[in-house]
Order: structure tokens, then C-alpha cells, then sequence
């Protein structure tokens, strides 16, 4: 059974395994505009990263859960990168973690008991780094190999960010490249190459936690993390959640070292066309944008970086900031500007 990749045993894999934007949509379509509960300060509405309950005037608890399909094949790594991007979502509401729920379903007549222990324990060494324990959860038997978690964070309600409160004037920053769903595409193929395996896995497993910090900063006005929705699908979200558009340059946008050539020669995920399919209609295009060019924009992201929107004459103190923190591909890559809600990339 140790021979088995476990990519082979899943249809899709990482965020890209999340439903099509429009998909999910239709699901949500009869949920109210407005909360029905005054404590409940952050619920479906808007298409944020995490739930969030207000407790009093000085204390929010954050939650959200975040599970998926293999991306690679070591069970190790498999584990860190579900975990990382399950923790993505408290900082990106502006959070702190305090603890994690595992959710685990395993196709126990194909996998040994090895692997999964592997697993579980890649996730628990990624909560470690964030300070955190898994303090439980819940497993089944599927069909295929699913693991994620379920995460509590706190947050003053003060520096709580949402993915709407973007203004018009605000530079965007994105805080690592993208390409993630390509680079998955070409390892499920046998295509990628050792030294983008340790670049995309570096990536994946980097906590977002500058989040956490960005939000204690006045002149950060909105954040969300971009996922299975690629760029595009996220930052749509934020734009439509903020009334505004946004204008992404597509030269700025950072990508993996080897994203752009991989993407040239037809390493794109089935989910990059599902994201176009569903929100292409809100995004204007230069007529003349390869359709390589477009496929890493809409690329689905597995623990990708955080989209934030911050005031535009402090954008590079803070882009710099989150570089020295450890972000090395931190770059401004557009505004947000009055307008009908939507995206224009040049």
C-alpha cells in the first residue's frame, strides 16, 4: 500500500477540489442579506473567509473549517499544506488561532495505518508552529483521502478585517505568487520539477499569519486569502463586497518561478476554466491576454497569499513590511477605484 501515490486515489486535488464559484452560489441563493443575529457580526453574505461571533466590546471568536484532497503525495507535506491553508482563514479575518479540530476521512483498504499517522502528524506540526493544538476531531472511512481542520481564532472586534471594506483609492497587495494549480497540475503529471516541488511546497506551508498583524494596522482597510477561486474568483469577492472595482495590472502580479512556463505548455487545472466559466462575465480583459495568461489568474491556490487593501500612500511601508516578514514575493499589483462592482486587468 506504501507504494500508492495518493494523488492517484483523489479526483482533484487542494483547493482546486472546491465547488465552481457559481456552483456555490446557486446553494447559497435563499440565504438572507441580513443577519438575523446582532451578535453574529460575519456570516455567509458577503463570501468571507470565516464565520465571527462578537462575545462583548473587546473580543470576537473567529471560526472556520477548511478540508480537501491530496496535492502532492507525501503524506507529511500533505498534511503541513492542509493545515496551513486551514489557518488561513483566522488570519485573513485579522485573527489569531487558538485551537484546531482534524477532520479526516481515509480510504482505510488502500491506505496503511502509516500514512495516515503521517498525515496527522504533518498537520500537528504546522499547528505547533502557529502555537496551537489540535484538540480533537472527527474520521471516517471514504473513498478518497480527505483531511483538513476546523479552526477557532479571537480577534478584538476593532481589528477585525473583511474582505468588503476595500476603498476607493486603496493600493492592493498580494503577498506571494501565484501558480500553485499549475504546479499541482504538472506534479499529478510527473511534470514537475524537483526545485518547484520545494518552491510550491515552501509556499503552501507558509503561515499567513501577517495577517493577524496587518489588522492591527488603521490604514489596512480590507484582506481575504486567495484559494480555489484563483486570483480573480477572490478578488471579485472583495470587490463586490466592497462596492467597488479593481484594476489588477497582470505584469505585477507575482508567480512562481516556473508558473509562467508551465502554464505555456498546458499545465492548467480543470478548475482554472470552472472559475472562468462562473465569473469571467464580471472581468474585463485586453483583447489580446494569451489564454495562459488568463488560466494563472483564475488558477486555484492551495494556502495561497492574502489580497489586502490598504491606504495607497502607505502601500509600499507595507508591502516592504510584509516582505522583511518573511513574504518574499510581496508586490502591489493594482487599485481599487469607484465603479461598478467587477475587475479590469491591463
Amino acid at each position: 500500500m506504501s507504494a500508492i501515490r495518493l494523488t492517484d486515489l483523489a479526483h482533484g486535488g487542494g483547493c482546486g477540489c472546491k465547488l465552481a464559484p457559481s456552483v456555490l452560489q446557486q446553494l447559497l441563493a435563499d440565504k438572507p442579506a441580513a443577519l438575523p443575529y446582532a451578535s453574529l457580526l460575519v456570516g455567509t453574505e458577503a463570501s468571507d473567509d470565516a464565520a465571527v461571533w462578537q462575545v462583548d466590546e473587546r473580543t470576537c471568536v473567529i471560526a472556520t473549517t477548511d478540508f480537501f484532497m491530496p496535492v502532492v503525495d507525501d503524506p507529511f507535506d500533505f498534511g503541513r499544506i492542509a493545515a496551513a491553508n486551514a489557518l488561513s482563514d483566522v488570519y485573513a479575518m485579522g485573527g489569531r488561532p487558538i485551537m484546531a479540530l482534524a477532520i479526516l476521512g481515509m480510504p482505510l483498504d488502500k491506505l496503511d495505518v502509516a500514512t495516515v499517522r503521517a498525515i496527522l502528524a504533518g498537520g500537528e506540526a504546522v499547528c505547533a508552529q502557529a502555537g496551537i493544538p489540535i484538540a480533537g476531531g472527527h474520521s471516517i472511512d471514504s473513498a478518497e483521502p480527505i483531511y483538513g481542520l476546523a479552526v477557532t481564532g479571537l480577534c478584538a472586534p476593532e481589528n477585525l478585517r473583511r474582505n468588503g471594506g476595500a476603498r476607493a483609492g486603496d493600493a492592493l497587495i498580494l503577498t506571494k505568487g501565484i501558480g500553485v494549480g499549475i504546479y499541482s497540475a504538472a506534479f499529478k503529471k510527473q511534470a514537475l520539477p524537483a526545485e518547484a516541488y520545494e518552491e510550491m511546497l515552501a509556499s503552501t506551508t507558509l503561515l499567513n499569519r501577517i495577517g493577524h498583524e496587518l489588522a492591527q494596522d488603521a490604514d489596512v482597510h480590507a484582506i481575504t486569502d486567495v484559494t480555489g477561486f484563483g486570483l480573480l474568483g477572490h478578488g471579485l469577492e472583495m470587490a463586490r463586497a466592497s462596492g467597488l472595482r479593481l484594476r489588477i495590472a497582470q505584469a505585477r502580479v507575482p508567480c512562481l518561478a516556473q508558473a509562467k512556463a508551465l502554464a505555456q505548455a498546458g499545465y492548467v487545472t480543470g478548475a482554472s476554466q470552472r472559475n472562468w466559466n462562473s465569473y469571467g462575465d464580471s472581468v474585463a480583459l485586453p483583447a489580446d491576454l494569451p489564454a495562459w495568461r488568463r488560466a494563472l489568474l483564475t488558477d486555484p491556490q492551495t494556502s495561497g497569499g492574502l489580497l489586502v487593501a490598504c491606504e495607497a500612500g502607505r502601500a509600499e511601508a507595507i508591502r516592504a513590511m510584509i516582505e522583511a516578514t518573511g513574504y518574499p514575493r510581496a508586490s502591489i499589483i493594482g487599485e481599487a477605484v469607484a465603479g461598478a462592482p467587477g475587475i479590469e486587468v491591463d
